[in-house]
C-alpha cells in the first residue's frame, strides 16, 4: 500500500471518528415510543436502488434514520427489507453480481464513496443475524474478536468484555464462565451475546436482521427490552416480520411492499410510506400499509 493510499485511508478514519465524537447528544425519550423531532440524521438514504445483476431488487427508497431511535422495516417476504438492511453495512458487497445506486449518507459521508474501506463501514455500522452465530470460540474470545482484529490494546479487553455484556444484559448470567464455549449457551443467551460481539467495537448504528426470528417469547421479550435500554447508546435499525414487535419497539416504521413484474414473475420491492410508527399503525396514509397492518394482506 503506497503512502498516497495510506493517507486517504487514514482520512477516512479521522472523518468518520470526527462525525461520530461530535456529533449532537440527544436525551433520552422518556415516554415509550414518543419522538423528539430535532433527533439528527445519523443515515441518510436518496433513490436508493439495489441490483443484483441486471436485476433490481429494490427501488428509489427516500429515508432519513435518526439518532438514538429504534426504526423498524415491515413488509411482505421479498419486498427489499433485509436487501436495504445489508446495504447501510455494505453487506451486499460480498455478493459479486450486487451494486448500488443513488445516495446512501453516514453523518453526512457517502458510503459508497470508493475512497470508503467498508470494513471500517462496518465497524462503525454494526450488525445481528437472523439466528445467533456465536463463534466456536470462548464468551471472551467472542467479545474480544472485534477489538483484536482492531488492533485494540489487550490491557483493555477486560473493561471491553464487562462493558460489553452488561450492555446486553448478560454479564450476570455468564460473569463466571467467560472462558467457556459460547456454543454452550441458551439460543436466547447466543443472541444477546451477538448483540454484546456487535458493541464492542463502539459503533454508531446497530442493524438487526430479524433478531427474535429463531428464538421463543420469553427470549423475544428480553431482545426487546434490551434494544428499549441501548437505544440511548445507539441507532438501532431493526427487519421484522412481527408487526406487533415494530408496534412495541420501535420509533418510526418503514413499510415495503413488492411489484411484481408480469413477464419473469420477479419481484422488485419499493418503500411505501415512512413515518412514526404511531401513524403507520394508527392512521397510515397509503392504503397499502393499511391493508398490510390490518392483516388483508401479506
Amino acid at each position: 500500500m503506497n503512502d498516497e493510499t495510506n493517507h486517504d485511508a487514514q482520512k477516512q478514519v479521522d472523518e468518520m471518528d470526527a462525525v461520530q465524537a461530535n456529533r449532537p447528544t440527544v436525551a433520552t425519550v422518556a415516554t415509550e415510543n414518543s419522538i423528539e423531532p430535532d433527533h439528527p440524521v445519523v443515515l441518510s438514504m436518496r433513490n436508493l436502488s439495489v441490483y443484483y445483476g441486471t436485476f433490481r431488487a429494490v427501488r428509489d427508497v427516500d429515508m432519513d434514520i435518526r439518532e438514538n431511535e429504534i426504526t423498524a422495516m415491515i413488509g411482505p417476504s421479498g419486498c427489499g427489507k433485509s436487501t436495504v438492511l445489508r446495504s447501510i453495512n455494505r453487506m451486499n458487497d460480498l455478493i459479486p453480481t450486487a451494486r448500488v445506486e443513488g445516495d446512501l449518507r453516514f453523518h453526512g459521508l457517502d458510503l459508497y464513496d470508493s475512497k470508503v474501506d467498508p470494513v471500517e463501514v462496518r465497524r462503525r455500522i454494526g450488525m445481528v443475524f437472523q439466528k445467533p452465530n456465536p463463534f466456536p470460540k470462548s464468551i471472551y474470545d467472542n467479545i474480544t474478536y472485534g477489538p483484536r482484529i482492531a488492533g485494540t490494546p489487550k490491557e483493555n479487553f477486560d473493561e471491553i468484555v464487562e462493558t460489553s455484556l452488561k450492555r446486553a444484559a448478560l454479564w450476570d448470567e455468564v460473569k463466571d464462565r467467560l472462558s467457556e464455549s459460547a456454543l454452550g449457551m441458551s439460543g436466547g443467551q447466543q443472541q444477546r451475546l451477538c448483540i454484546a460481539r456487535a458493541i464492542a467495537t463502539n459503533p454508531d448504528v446497530l442493524l438487526m436482521d430479524e433478531p427474535c426470528s429463531a428464538l421463543d417469547p420469553i427470549a423475544t421479550g428480553m431482545i426487546e427490552d434490551l434494544m428499549q435500554e441501548i437505544k440511548s447508546n445507539y441507532t438501532i435499525v431493526i427487519v421484522t416480520h412481527n408487526m406487533q414487535q415494530a408496534a412495541r419497539v420501535s420509533d418510526r416504521t418503514a413499510f415495503f411492499t413488492a411489484q411484481i413484474d408480469s413477464e419473469n414473475d420477479r419481484r422488485t420491492g419499493l418503500l411505501v410510506e415512512f413515518d412514526r410508527t404511531e401513524k403507520i399503525f394508527s392512521n397510515p396514509a397509503d392504503e397499502r400499509t393499511e391493508n398490510y397492518v390490518t392483516g388483508r394482506f401479506g
